[in-house]
């Protein structure tokens, strides 16, 4: 009798993990259509076009007085989210940790995102200013919930279940970008027929992104549970920005290991961010495609992604997370030197690479946040994954500046995107290097059968 209790309880314990892991996939279901229809795909060229119509004789917007040519000024928004971003996440990281309740600063978190990504719709005429604002508080938003997010990994799933989990979640953001991209192009393309100008096709658009994110973000919140924090009394006060940022990476010279993936994990990771950044533009100046053509691309990307992500996932049970990242890597550096060779005005064949980056995306980043979820201490889930966080998203600039160098150095755009490869090759020998049994088992983490 009792070895049945002892069955029934774990039965419960099982399924009420499934159940949180449900709740968990639908926060990238929620929030990923922001970056597919507002970042990718809509907002860069809106807010360009509502600055060039604030713009002076010279061309010049004027914010807080700062001449700034209104072509960059989308450019340097996104720069300035970066810097609220990486000076936000380590200070909600630590609080996180510390009271062991994420679940308020999450939802606080997302619906200030999902709030100024829904008032996108009042971007009309000139109000360039309003735009840059709402895209860095909902980008800054963006990434402090994504932090908060990734860290319930290691409190939702047990090691052995965590590549599959997160490869889940990852398939779930593609597929809810997909979904909603097809509806915003089908709105954009026939706006007409449905009595509404360009400009204000474009502005639903970027505001439904905003409702998604917000309606959605209601099922992770009543199905995820906060955890108490079992450092809770010993834990230092939480420090300003920088300066907490600073004492978790101090805190990671500790777990030398887990650093050494980390360092990995921006290098390749940098690769992986300038190559969705810059296929457009290569695609646009290098090989003459349309407009149409690249959106098509990039809706392609989103549909085979969830299907990498679920693929890779799966062949991460039988050979282990790092062997298949590493595979990952490999393909990275095919996708890139195929690129690199590409007819121009030939569709077929970027369609063909956009297939290819779409299989080895997800999958590539879902089993980098697993793998990485075993390496972090308990109790600290939040604050290393706010470093992870601002390696993802605030050192992603290396890239971008060596493709955009040797552009300048030789004029070609061929050779700009192959020497993305370099990323994918310094990561490979780095994370190759890094015994993750041992880290994982230093972090003060079980050791699963197969990683």
């Amino acid at each position: 009798m009792g070895t049945d209790t002892v069955r029934a309880g774990s039965a419960d314990e099982a399924a009420e993990r499934r159940r949180e892991q449900r709740g968990w996939y639908f926060y990238d279901w929620a929030c990923s259509v922001y970056s597919t229809s507002v970042l990718t795909v809509f907002l860069g060229p809106y807010l360009t076009s509502v600055a060039k119509n604030a713009a002076d004789a010279d061309g010049y917007v004027h914010p807080l007085g700062i001449p700034v040519r209104a072509g960059s000024f989308f450019a340097y928004s996104v720069s300035l989210s970066v810097i609220v971003a990486v000076l936000v996440m380590p200070l909600v990281g630590a609080a996180a940790d510390r009271g062991g309740r994420k679940k308020p600063l999450l939802a606080a978190a997302a619906y200030t995102g999902a709030a100024a990504t829904t008032g996108m719709f009042f971007l009309g005429g000139d109000r360039y200013l309003l735009g840059g604002v709402l895209l860095v508080v909902a980008n800054a938003a963006q990434s402090v919930g994504m932090m908060l997010y990734n860290s319930y990994l290691p409190q939702i799933a047990p090691p052995e279940e965590r590549d599959a989990v997160s490869s889940k979640g990852w398939a779930f953001g593609y597929a809810a970008g997909a979904l909603v991209l097809v509806a915003n192009l089908v709105l954009y393309m026939g706006h007409a027929s449905f009595g509404l100008s360009e400009s204000a096709a474009v502005r639903v658009c970027l505001a439904s992104a905003g409702l998604w994110w917000g309606a959605f973000t209601l099922i992770p919140l009543r199905r995820l549970r906060d955890r108490g924090s079992a450092a809770e009394e010993t834990r230092e006060p939480t420090a300003p920005g920088f300066r907490q940022l600073a004492a978790t990476v101090r805190d990671m010279r500790r777990h030398p290991l887990t650093l050494a993936f980390l360092l990995a994990y921006l290098i390749y990771n940098d690769g992986i961010q300038t190559v969705i950044s810059q296929a457009s533009v290569y695609g646009s100046e290098e090989l003459g495609l349309g407009q149409s053509t690249l959106i098509a691309a990039v809706l392609l990307v989103q549909v085979l992604a969830v299907a990498g992500a679920l693929a890779l996932g799966r062949i991460a049970r039988t050979h282990g997370a790092k062997r298949t990242i590493l595979g990952s890597l490999v393909a990275w550096a095919v996708i890139l030197a195929a690129g690199f060779f590409l007819p121009a005005g030939a569709p077929v064949w970027f369609f063909v690479l956009a297939s290819g980056i779409g299989l080895v995306l997800g999958g590539s980043q879902a089993l980098s946040r697993s793998l990485f979820s075993h390496l972090v201490p308990p109790g600290k889930e939040a604050e290393y994954f706010s470093a992870y966080e601002v390696s993802d998203r605030g050192m992603s600039w290396l890239g971008p500046l060596l493709f955009g160098i040797t552009y300048q150095l030789t004029g070609s755009y061929r050779d700009a995107i192959i020497s993305l490869v370099a990323f994918f090759v310094i990561g490979f020998a780095l994370l190759a290097r890094v015994p993750v049994r041992q880290a994982i088992s230093d972090a003060g983490n079980p050791v699963p059968e197969r990683i």
